[in-house]
């Protein structure tokens, strides 16, 4: 029966396919013009609705070869042979390519509307006037009081703009090398590295350029304060470069382009164009630049901050740029492969002049260049580089010029500890301002000269110690309050302080003593190591921090590093000394911060004001009495001479003629070597940072201060009287003023000044109790302590918060450590006395005595009761006393130094 019927279906469809071909032959035949009757549309039909059959016959005969069932039918399709026929089949080609017409239709729609929509946004922009945008420019730094400081032009002949002619071949083809292959050949926009960086941009791989050297021009000149946003919203801008660039493309010739793209490129710093850049890194014009500078100028506009030949940080980044780029121009047949490797052998870098040849007759280098620095970072280096801006800064050059002098009178000593490098700036009180900066040395000095010391990051050591461990641990009010009086003993925490690591780690003073029990004011003063960092560890690390930010040291461990408790003493982070200037500028304000203040007021080429300062309140970090209790400490010299005995009073560590609170501190190189030394000072208007050290990290030869000593003495009375006292803001006796609320008490036998928030007997943590004592050792009593000098002293007992223990402190009195003076076998002493009648009405008192293990002392004769003379004795011998009235009884009583004392009497027989 299947068979019957498969036999029938094929007879059906050889019937059918001769029907179709006899209706094809008479198609063919021609029509006369009687049969006009069907027309010329109908034929038309007809031969559709034939191929229509046809095409229909077709696919019957290919669903008859496939499975009946859906699911194996669709298998069956997927066959490699009846899929590749189906794909390269002219039915399917002609599909595909209909739909790729259509896309390319829409695309250039699109761009098409794109193009019309940006190019509305252009209007103001002629690209006729391109060549005339590019200009010479000056921007001038002045002082405070409209001093001159620096007419930044650059060095030399500073043209920005050179013709063709006027630039090196070779620096031509480096650039276009390096930046814009294709150059010579598109329109202004490489369609195909725009689709490479947009893809790459959409995808996140990665973020990346596409521009031609001519919509970098167009960048530059036009788009400057908008070059940085490279991701998905800088589209519209790259479209807006895209159409000027084709614009250009119609009104300029290749040579016109590059040239003007030569002159206007940055090329580090204020180097903008090629001539600048030759004149200033190599002397020379850019005609004559060689093969070597020609590809190391070329690698600059890529990055010019960072490819900055003055940049030596990134100096080997851009000689490998200088090598990539010569292996281009080989690529491309502008060199030979001898000429690169010729050129990649010249020591570029030792070529570049140094940058202090750029800046001759500048003033305050460091403190200008850091001015600059910052308004690039804020304005953009295009902006600024386009110049015509008055700059009026904060800083006052009579400041600066006796800044500079003290600096050079620090240089003259720096044989005695074998340094070569210091650094000082001073930050006014009422307003945060820089007022001097002396980055270095000398400005002169190759290598590091030029190097910025004040705003370089440094190991703070024990000048932190004010601000992250007892200014937050005088903020305390819940539970325990602490003050300058508050007992923090000195002793031995390695097992806690060390944290396992005990024997290859210890912690001690610069003595290499313990003081036992000591109270805050002392351990500040004294620079005690042990009391900081429990300081440190009663506030917590993430509080300290967070305080010391706040008060101006916001480059301390900014970057979540941390060193554990030894950044009590400065370990393991680094503050810049400006900012450390100002964290002690807040202390003097009282507690609050401010922000540092560089520039006053800035004006463009027209007069306009672009940029002033006004003062602020500031933000009050924390208590006026907490600031206080600070500055009393680093402001008493008493207490420093517990440590520095003569040298608390020092010149530049003290002065008669100005007050000011000061720290020092001192770093080590991890092998128990002095590394540099600092001094932090502060007086009611201006706060001063001083660093001494090597450049290189090298050792000095001892921790002491002389030179940082001799910097401020040199310094702080002149800044004093010569700048705030000639501007009637100082006078001599002024100094910081204790608040009010401020308690004064005595606390553990100590007179002392304390918060008004401190409550005695609530917040002290302090219990009371008696000890008796020797009055002579001042230590605790023992059998063998004459009861002479036994003295019963109200001792107060504290519970260590660091260590747990208990602690007593009896204010002057050792409660650790017993009598040492007495034993029970000691000599005491001896005497004997006598009266003499001498018949005349005078009676004569005699005594002998002795001493035993000791040097008497003293002692006193007594007649009938009363004492009648006393003096002076150190070794045995005799005493005697003349009286006219009649003795009943007679006495001596003798004293030795270790308080033992002994009594002789006579009475009348």
């Amino acid at each position: 029966m299947a068979i019957k019927k498969t036999a029938n279906n094929i007879k059906k469809a050889i019937t059918k396919k001769k029907n179709t071909k006899e209706a094809e032959k008479e198609a063919r035949k021609p029509h006369s013009s009687k049969k006009n009757g069907m027309s010329l549309y109908s034929n038309l039909a007809y031969k559709r609705r034939v191929k229509q059959d046809q095409r229909a016959r077709k696919k019957a005969e290919e669903l008859a070869k496939l499975p009946k069932n859906p699911f194996l039918r669709f298998f069956a399709r997927l066959r490699p042979d009846r899929f590749f026929k189906w794909w390269f089949s002219k039915e399917n080609q002609l599909r595909l390519l209909k739909i790729f017409i259509a896309f390319v239709l829409i695309l250039i729609i699109a761009i098409g509307g794109l193009f019309l929509y940006f190019k509305k946004d252009l209007s103001e922009i002629d690209p006729e006037e391109l060549a005339n945008r590019v200009q010479d420019t000056v921007n001038v730094y002045l002082d405070r009081n409209g001093e001159v400081l620096w007419e930044d032009k650059g060095s030399g002949d500073y043209r920005l703009v050179v013709d063709g002619g006027d630039i090196s071949t070779y620096m031509r083809q480096a650039t276009v090398a390096a930046e814009d292959r294709n150059f010579y050949n598109h329109i202004g926009v490489d369609f195909g590295a725009l689709l490479r960086a947009a893809y790459m941009t959409l995808t996140g791989k990665q973020v990346q350029g596409g521009s031609t050297l001519t919509q970098q021009l167009i960048k530059q000149v036009y788009f400057s304060d908008e070059a940085q946003d490279r991701g998905l919203s800088g589209i519209p801008r790259k479209i807006k470069e895209a159409i000027l660039a084709i614009e250009v493309e119609k009104m300029y010739d290749k040579e016109q382009i590059i040239t003007l793209y030569l002159n206007e490129s940055p090329y580090g710093g204020r180097r903008n164009g090629v001539e600048s850049a030759a004149q200033t890194y190599f002397g020379k014009s850019a005609k004559d630049l060689d093969l070597a500078e020609s590809a190391l100028l070329a690698a600059i506009p890529n990055n010019p901050a960072r490819f900055n030949p003055y940049n030596t940080t990134f100096n080997k980044d851009l000689i490998s740029r200088q090598k990539y780029i010569l292996d281009a121009m080989v690529d491309m047949g502008y060199i030979t492969a001898e000429q690169a490797k010729e050129a990649k052998a010249v020591d570029i870098i030792a070529k570049v002049k140094p940058e202090a040849d750029q800046y001759v007759g500048i003033k305050a280098p460091w403190f200008v260049l850091e001015v600059k620095s910052q308004l690039e970072a804020k304005y953009g280096i295009k902006t600024m580089r386009e110049g015509g801006f008055t700059i009026k800064t904060t800083l006052d050059y009579r400041a600066q010029k006796i800044a500079e002098d003290a600096i050079a009178a620090g240089k003259a000593i720096f044989y005695k500890n074998k340094s070569d490098n210091a650094t000082l700036v001073s930050v006014d009180v009422e307003t945060s301002q820089v007022i001097a900066m002396v980055g270095s040395a000398s400005w002169s000095t190759p290598g590091y000269g030029q190097v910025n010391a004040a705003t370089s990051l440094l190991e703070p050591a024990s000048s932190i110690k004010p601000i992250l461990d007892y200014t937050p641990l005088f903020m305390q009010r819940d539970g325990i309050n602490y003050a300058p009086g508050t007992i923090l003993k000195d002793e031995n925490i390695d097992r806690l302080y060390c944290s396992g690591n005990v024997g290859r780690c210890k912690l001690r003073n610069a003595s290499g003593r313990f003081y036992g029990n000591t109270t805050i004011r002392q351990a500040l003063a004294g620079s005690l190591n042990i009391p900081a960092v429990k300081a440190l560890y009663i506030n917590g690390i993430d509080n300290s921090l967070d305080i010391t930010h706040k008060l101006g040291d916001v480059s301390y461990c900014a970057n979540g590093e941390t060193a554990g408790l030894s950044m009590a003493i400065g370990g393991g982070c680094a503050v810049r000394p400006v900012e450390h200037a100002n964290a002690y500028a807040s202390l003097a304000r009282g507690g609050v911060y401010k922000d540092l203040a560089y520039v006053l007021e800035i004006k463009n080429a027209t007069g306009d004001v672009i940029e002033s300062w006004s003062d602020s309140e500031g933000t009050r970090v924390v208590d006026e009495q907490v600031a206080y209790m600070i500055t009393s400490i680093l402001s008493d010299v008493n207490s420093r001479r517990y440590t520095f005995g003569s040298l608390a009073g020092q010149a530049g560590f003290y002065s008669s003629k100005t007050w000011f609170a000061a720290k020092t501190g001192t770093t080590d190189n991890g092998a128990s070597k002095a590394k540099d030394s600092w001094l932090l000072s502060y007086s009611p208007v201006v706060a001063t940072a001083i660093w001494n050290g090597n450049h290189d990290g090298r050792a000095v030869s001892n921790g002491g201060h002389d030179v940082c000593f001799k910097i401020s003495a040199s310094y702080i009375d002149r800044i004093h009287s010569e700048v705030y006292g000639a501007d009637g803001k100082w006078k001599s006796g002024d100094k910081i003023h204790e608040p009010s609320g401020m308690q004064h008490m005595s606390v553990n036998g100590k007179n002392d000044i304390w918060p008004s928030w401190y409550n005695k007997s609530k917040s002290s943590g302090i219990t009371n109790t008696t000890m008796t004592f020797d009055s002579i050792s001042k230590k605790k009593a023992t059998d063998c302590t004459p009861a002479e000098t036994r003295i019963n002293v109200t001792v107060s007992k504290i519970i260590d918060p660091m260590t747990k223990k208990e602690t007593f402190y009896a204010g002057g009195y050792d409660t650790e450590n017993e009598d040492d003076v007495h034993s029970c076998s000691d000599a005491k002493p001896s005497a004997s006395i006598d009266v003499r009648d001498n018949g005349n009405g005078t009676w004569t008192v005699s005594a002998s005595v002795s001493n035993g293990r000791y040097y008497l002392q003293n002692y006193t004769i007594s007649v009938n009761g009363t004492a009648t003379k006393s003096g002076e004795i150190s070794t045995s011998g005799s005493v005697s006393y003349d009286t006219s009235e009649e003795p009943k009884s007679a006495s001596i009583r003798v004293t030795d130094t270790a308080g033992y004392s002994t009594t002789a009497n006579w009475s009348k027989k």
